[in-house]
């Protein structure tokens, strides 16, 4: 059996491509906000449950995830809906969007970073952060900041598959490897 992400894949390069065409179906941003609506409904515990109930019919189940969002989609995007209840594909809409993000994000030239601190950091720091990682990488960076206390001290910085950890958990773990072989 396939991976999820191998099916919702070509589902995300589809409304990619539809939005990229600029045409009636919308645009980039527009395709976004659909995906986004859309998710936000498939992710309740109440849709979830009918997703996965055998018992309720596509029909229902379009009509349900119309019923709560149909008035915020464009006509190419309630069709989106539909082949995915068709399908029996709803359930993959997490990975859908995320895909689609991604797609959307490489054309615009962003790269996302994942910026992980020992420490509450403060809003400048963050800014002259992500200033660096636009000077070092030549695009524009958007950060997503967490806090974790199990690094002691410092930051660790995902960007892409490139990591890069400035943490003291990691240099201990690095000292700790070292001393071991």
């Amino acid at each position: 059996m396939a991976e999820p992400v191998t099916i919702a894949r070509p589902y995300a390069e589809a409304v990619f491509k539809l939005a990229s065409e600029g045409n009636a179906s919308g645009t980039l941003a527009a395709w976004s906000d659909a995906l986004a609506n859309i998710d936000g409904v498939v992710a309740d515990a109440r849709v979830q449950a009918c997703i996965s109930d055998p018992k309720v019919s596509a029909q229902q189940l379009e009509g349900l995830v119309l019923g709560v969002v149909g008035d915020k989609l464009s006509g190419d995007a309630r069709n989106f809906v539909q082949v995915l209840v068709q399908n029996n594909r709803l359930e993959l809409m997490p990975l859908i969007r995320a895909h689609y993000e991604a797609l959307k994000r490489d054309k615009e030239g962003v790269l996302e970073a994942k910026i992980i601190s020992a420490l509450k950091m403060s809003d400048e720091q963050v800014k002259q952060l992500v200033a660096q990682l636009e000077a070092k990488y030549q695009r524009k960076v958007t950060a997503q900041v967490e806090t974790d206390i199990s690094l002691i001290g410092g930051v660790k910085i995902v960007v892409g598959d490139k990591v890069i950890d400035a943490t003291v958990r990691g240099k201990l773990d690095a000292m700790a490897a070292a001393l071991t072989h």
